[in-house]
């Protein structure tokens, strides 16, 4: 059964997580072509992807619950509950939820309203360096509890 937990563990990571970061990361810069150079010149295929890309995140972070779903049936499977790589991964799991759920998308959210609004066209209160910021942020709390999730410091059934 441990088996079966695992790999659906891992096999919800890679489909629903792998999507949110790949679309959030492409997210602001494709929101910089959208906006242009601020005279409303922006690029209109841009604001359709924007869209796609918004609702790619919207939608797979909603399946990623699955992920940490798993993954305590695993760790609890396996007697690992209490140990201190796991901890940290669910904090760090934790975060990066909170900031894709409070951040990420509230603000690609304001994006979207914002770039169909014709009197916003000379500055825009979502701001791409700030979006990409997050994301990158986001992104390394992922890359991070994937390591502890492969290496498990201190772990007795590491590898």
């Amino acid at each position: 059964m441990t088996k079966l937990l695992l790999s659906l563990h891992v096999l919800a990571a890679l489909v629903a997580v792998g999507p949110v970061t790949v679309a959030a990361s492409m997210f602001p810069a494709t929101l910089r072509r959208a906006l242009g150079n601020g005279d409303g010149g922006g690029d209109t295929e841009a604001r359709t992807t924007l869209r796609t890309l918004h609702r790619i995140c919207r939608v797979y972070a909603g399946i990623g619950v699955a992920v940490p779903l798993f993954g305590f049936a695993t760790a609890s499977s396996l007697g690992v509950l209490g140990d201190a790589w796991l901890i940290v991964s669910i904090l760090l799991t934790a975060a990066a939820a909170g900031i894709l759920a409070l951040l990420i998308l509230p603000a690609q959210e304001d994006a979207l309203d914002d770039e169909t609004d014709a009197a916003l066209l000379s500055s825009t209160p979502v701001s791409p360096g700030r979006l990409a910021m997050l994301t990158g942020i986001f992104n390394l709390l992922w890359a991070t509890v994937t390591v502890l999730m492969i290496i498990r410091p201190g772990s007795t059934t590491g590898a």
